[in-house]
C-alpha cells in the first residue's frame, strides 16, 4: 500500500517510510500548555547559557560535532527509515551539520565580539560608543521534512552559538530525525537549552505563540500565516518559502558539465529541495543536443530502496500528496500539448515517481509557474540569453537560479539580472556550502536569510547600544532644562558650527552685499 503520510490520534502520531508504508516510529502529538511548558523552562535556562559565553559555548559546539561523527551510522539509518533517501544522500546530512558545527566553534567569539565605531563629530567627540549582541532568549525552529537532521540542526547551530535557547518543531513527516539531534544534545550532557516539540499545526502555531523570534522553512502559504502571528506578537521571524529555480543553458555551456549538474541539481532528494532546478532554459543552438544528453542521463539513473548499499540514486516522494502534485504537473504539461521524453508516472509500491524530463512546455503550464518539489525536468528553447533572462524573471518565486557557460565573467554579468537571492555559475547548491555567504530568497520565496558568516549568528540577537563618557562630567549638559537664552543661542552656535562645512555657514556670517530673504520670497 502507498504511504499516505503520518497518522495523527488523540495523542500521537505515527510516522511511516514512505517507500513501503511500515510503521518506522511513534511520537507525541504535543498540546500547546505543553509546549508553553517547554518553552518557559528553556527560557529559565538561556541566562546561564549565554553567561557562558561564545568560547563555553563552543566546547558544546564540538562535543556535539563529535557525537555526530561517533553516531554516523544510526543518524543515517534513521534518516532512510523516515524518507526512503538513498544511502548517499541520507548519509550526507549529518557531516554536513558538522562542517556547520566546526565553522560557529571556530568563529562565533569574533562574530559576537562588541563593536566600538568611533563617534562621528565634535559633539559625542568625548564619549565611547559600543554595540553588543544579546540572544534572543528562546528561539523557535519550525523545519519541513526534505532534510530532517541537517534542516533543524542548520539552525539551531547558529541560535545556540548566539547565546540562545532553542526549541525544534519538525515536520510530523520526518520527526524522528530531529530528535536524534536533540538525543545528542543531552547525551553530551551539554546545558539544557535545546528541545524538541513534536506534533501537527497546533503544535507549531503554539511554538510561534511562545517564543522571542521564528525561524520558519516551508510553503509559502504557511510562511504568510507564520509571518502575520509573529507581526501580532512583535517578534521577528525568518521566513525560507518555496522556490521555483531556474537554469539557464547558453549555447557555449560545457554541456556535459551543464546535464550532470541540471540532472543532480533537479532530482537530488527526489526534487524534494528548496533549490531544486524546475525548469531549464536553453539556448537554441544547443537544445536538441542538451535535450538529448539529459534524457540519456536521467534514464541511467536507478530508483528504487536503498537499504545502505548505494543501490540507488532516486528515491521515493515523502507523501502520497506530494505525488499528487507530481502527477497533476506532469499530466497537466502533457495534456497541454508537453512530452515526457522519459518518465511521467509513479512507479512500484510507495510513493516513487519516475524522474522525468518535460519538453514543448510553457508558463501556461502548472510545471513551469508552480512549485513542484519532485523529480521533474522541464526543458523550454528560448532564442537567446535576454529571452531566457526574461522568462526566468517572469515568476513570483526568486531562491536561486544557475547559468551555464565557459564565459565565466558574462556568467557573473547575467547572474545579476537575475531576480534570485542566489545564483550560481556553472553549478548547482554551491551556496549551501559557503558558510560566509546569506541564503535568503526575494518576493515571495521568502524574507530574512540564514547563513552569511556573522549575520547568520547575528539574526538571534537583539543590538543592545551603551554610551559612556571617556572625561569628567558636568552637573548639567548644555542642552538639559532649564532652557535659556543664552545657553540655547551657544548651543545653537555649537551645532552649527560642528554641522556646516564653510566658514561663512560656520559663523552665521552673511556674504557681503547680500541681505536676508523676506518672509513669503521664494527660495532662489
Amino acid at each position: 500500500m502507498p504511504s499516505t503520510g503520518p497518522v495523527a490520534t488523540a495523542t500521537e502520531i505515527t510516522v511511516t517510510n514512505p517507500a513501503d508504508g511500515r510503521i518506522v516510529g511513534r511520537v507525541p502529538d504535543t498540546p500547546p500548555a505543553e509546549v508553553a511548558r517547554i518553552v518557559a523552562d528553556l527560557r529559565a535556562e538561556q541566562p546561564a547559557w549565554e553567561a557562558i559565553g561564545p568560547a563555553g559555548r563552543a566546547v558544546w559546539l564540538q562535543r556535539l560535532r563529535d557525537w555526530c561523527l561517533d553516531n554516523a551510522e544510526r543518524i543515517t539509518e534513521v534518516i532512510r527509515s523516515e524518507t526512503a533517501k538513498p544511502e548517499a544522500e541520507a548519509g550526507f546530512e549529518g557531516p554536513a551539520l558538522c562542517d556547520m558545527l566546526n565553522y560557529h566553534a571556530k568563529h562565533a567569539e569574533r562574530f559576537l565580539a562588541d563593536k566600538r565605531p568611533r563617534p562621528h563629530n565634535l559633539l559625542t567627540a568625548t564619549k565611547r560608543l559600543t554595540t553588543t549582541f544579546r540572544p534572543y532568549p528562546v528561539v523557535g525552529i519550525i523545519s519541513p521534512w526534505n532534510f530532517p537532521f541537517t534542516m533543524p540542526g542548520m539552525d539551531a547551530v547558529p541560535a545556540l552559538a548566539a547565546g540562545a535557547a532553542a526549541v525544534l518543531k519538525p515536520s510530523e513527516v520526518t520527526p524522528l530525525s530531529a530528535l536524534e539531534l536533540v538525543r545528542g544534545w543531552a547525551e553530551i550532557g551539554a546545558p539544557p537549552v535545546l528541545a524538541c516539540v513534536t506534533g501537527a499545526g497546533e503544535t507549531g502555531a503554539a511554538v510561534v505563540d511562545h517564543v522571542d523570534f521564528v525561524q520558519f522553512t516551508g510553503s509559502t502559504r504557511t510562511g504568510r500565516a507564520v509571518a502575520r502571528r509573529a507581526g501580532e506578537r512583535l517578534i521577528p521571524a525568518s521566513l525560507e518559502l518555496g522556490g521555483k529555480d531556474a537554469a539557464i543553458v547558453l549555447a557555449d555551456a560545457d554541456l556535459d558539465r551543464a546535464v550532470n549538474g541540471i540532472a543532480w541539481g533537479a532530482l537530488m532528494n527526489s526534487g524534494q529541495v528548496c533549490v531544486s532546478i524546475e525548469r531549464v532554459y536553453v539556448e537554441a543552438p544547443v537544445y536538441e543536443e542538451f535535450v538529448a544528453r539529459l534524457v540519456e542521463h536521467v534514464r541511467s539513473l536507478r530508483q528504487g530502496v536503498d537499504e545502505g548499499d548505494f543501490a540507488a540514486d532516486i528515491g521515493a516522494l515523502a507523501t502520497e500528496a506530494q505525488v499528487r502534485i507530481v502527477e497533476e504537473h506532469v499530466d497537466g504539461a502533457v495534456a497541454g500539448g508537453a512530452k515526457a521524453l522519459t518518465g511521467g508516472r509513479r512507479t512500484g509500491t510507495g510513493t516513487f515517481f519516475e524522474p522525468t524530463v518535460l519538453v514543448d512546455v510553457d508558463h501556461s503550464m502548472a510545471c513551469m509557474r508552480d512549485e513542484t518539489f519532485g523529480p521533474t525536468i522541464p526543458v523550454m528553447k528560448v532564442a537567446d540569453a535576454d529571452d531566457a533572462v526574461r522568462l526566468v524573471n517572469d515568476s513570483p518565486y526568486g531562491l536561486s537560479a544557475t547559468v551555464w557557460t565557459r564565459d565565466r565573467r558574462r556568467g557573473e554579468t547575467l547572474a545579476r539580472r537575475l531576480e534570485a537571492g542566489a545564483v550560481n555559475v556553472n553549478d548547482v547548491l554551491t551556496n549551501l556550502f559557503c558558510q560566509p555567504l546569506p541564503h535568503g530568497g526575494w518576493k515571495q520565496s521568502g524574507l530574512g536569510s540564514r547563513f552569511g558568516g556573522a549575520a547568520g549568528v547575528r539574526k538571534y540577537c537583539r543590538q543592545q547600544v551603551i554610551t559612556a563618557s571617556l572625561v569628567p562630567t558636568p552637573r548639567r549638559e548644555l542642552l538639559w532644562y532649564p532652557y535659556t537664552a543664552r545657553r540655547g543661542r551657544l548651543a545653537a552656535r555649537l551645532l552649527r558650527a560642528v554641522v556646516a562645512r564653510d566658514a561663512r555657514r560656520r559663523t552665521g556670517l552673511q556674504l557681503a552685499g547680500r541681505t536676508p530673504r523676506r518672509e513669503g520670497e521664494p527660495c532662489p
